[in-house]
């Protein structure tokens, strides 16, 4: 498979636990994601430009926080206009974002972000709740696929 995420080459990192037996890279996780990312993980601000062309679409914080859960290390957000973070995680010397295709040919910067925390991310509801529907979603698809 051709990957086109950030920091693909170099996503060889190791899960922490064994939750997820199937997932050993964050290789691993983008393709299982890609079967999974929908319209409803998408934030509700994007939902309404959420198509199967751009799955990684408004799939950011919920889908490093899931990766942060599997592999360890932090994530990081890059300031968007409009005030919203664009999450990513690092873990080591290993930086990777999982969704950063939903932004075409725009070159972010992945270097001096302010980390970015779960607690404040799911003092939203709605993102919580997200995030448990990409976390269920993913063991059931992992199930199906032994």
């Amino acid at each position: 498979m051709e990957y086109n995420f950030y920091g693909w080459e170099t996503a060889t990192v190791k899960p922490i636990n064994n939750t997820y037996q199937a997932i050993h890279s964050p290789k691993d996780l983008y393709d299982a994601l890609s079967e999974i990312w929908c319209a409803e993980t998408c934030a509700p601000r994007m939902r309404d430009k959420w198509t199967t062309d751009n799955k990684t679409l408004g799939q950011c914080s919920i889908t490093a926080f899931l990766a942060q859960d599997i592999f360890g290390g932090k994530v990081y957000g890059i300031l968007r206009d409009g005030g919203n973070y664009h999450c990513y995680n690092v873990i080591g010397n290993c930086v990777f974002d999982l969704t950063s295709e939903q932004f075409g040919n725009e070159k972010l910067v992945y270097e001096n972000n302010p980390e970015q925390f779960r607690e404040i991310h799911f003092a939203k509801e709605e993102k919580r709740l997200r995030y448990e529907f990409l976390k269920k979603a993913l063991t059931e698809y992992l199930k199906r696929e032994v």
